[in-house]
């Protein structure tokens, strides 16, 4: 039951992450699931209390849990921990540790460093996310190519993983600032408009650079199915970001997920 427990986890922490899975083939939304579940679960890890030391032990307690099942020894008990051990590898329990140590900026109120300090967030918490349920989730599957044979399509899953993260990030920003916290890099308009560019021209190069994928690759990445329109509309309209006017109507959405869907597009 722990599987299920999973999709129930992502459907209500992460709908539209559950929508995109829902249009993978069945066997892989068993190995997707466990992962986005356990996305969900630390995401929420820093929010759920106000005492920084609490959210500090619920972040370690991942972690912990992580090392656990890249040792390959027991695991603890939890309906996430469970699946996770038994599609997680000792690559992907590394990269989605990076990811939990990301989560900490999540616990307090300071703003980012700098531009690279804020890339590295989103590595952490969209790219190697992206790449780690692409791995396990579908390169096994497709058949062998050179576009596998090297680390060029792990290099542009991850761009592309990165571009859906700061798309996400930027229809999270009233959310976040209404929870004390300041997400944004300058502030400004202008600054929002070039960081929008910045991602998008990173977004449509990673897609460029993939060419054409196997249709189990482009499964997993329409999590990312509405990443392009919500940075186009933020460096369009920059105060659209703060605003909270970034997304689509219902019909748009689901009908944008449905023609990627029956093309094998993501």
């Amino acid at each position: 039951m722990s599987f299920e427990a999973c999709a129930r986890i992502v459907q209500q922490g992460d709908p539209d992450r559950f929508l995109a899975v829902m249009s993978c083939p069945v066997e892989m939304r068993r190995i997707l699931f466990p992962i986005y579940a356990f996305n969900v679960e630390v995401a929420r890890a820093p929010w759920v209390t106000e005492e920084p030391m609490i959210a500090e032990m619920r972040l370690q307690w991942w972690r912990d849990a992580l090392d656990e099942i890249s040792a390959g020894g027991t695991v603890r008990k939890h309906e996430v921990t469970t699946a996770l051990s038994e599609v997680l590898d000792p690559e992907g329990a590394r990269l989605l540790g990076g990811l939990v140590a990301a989560r900490r900026w999540d616990i307090y109120k300071d703003a980012f460093e700098d531009l690279t300090h804020f890339e590295e967030y989103m590595n952490a918490t969209s790219g190697d996310l992206l790449w780690t349920a692409t791995r396990l989730g579908a390169v096994g599957r497709t058949r062998p190519d050179d576009q596998y044979g090297n680390d060029g399509l792990e290099r542009n899953v991850k761009r592309y993983g990165v571009g859906i993260g700061v798309a996400n990030w930027f229809r999270a920003i009233p959310e976040l600032e209404a929870r004390g916290r300041i997400p944004l890099l300058g502030g400004t308009p202008e600054a929002v408009r070039l960081q929008a560019l910045g991602a998008l021209r990173d977004l449509n190069a990673a897609r460029s650079d993939m060419g054409r994928i196997d249709a189990p690759v482009a499964s997993v990445l329409r999590v990312g199915w509405r990443a392009q329109r919500t940075l186009q509309t933020a460096a369009r309209d920059p105060m659209s970001v703060a605003n909270g006017r970034l997304d689509e109507s219902p019909i748009v959405r689901r009908f944008s997920l449905f023609w990627r869907t029956v093309r094998d597009r993501y």
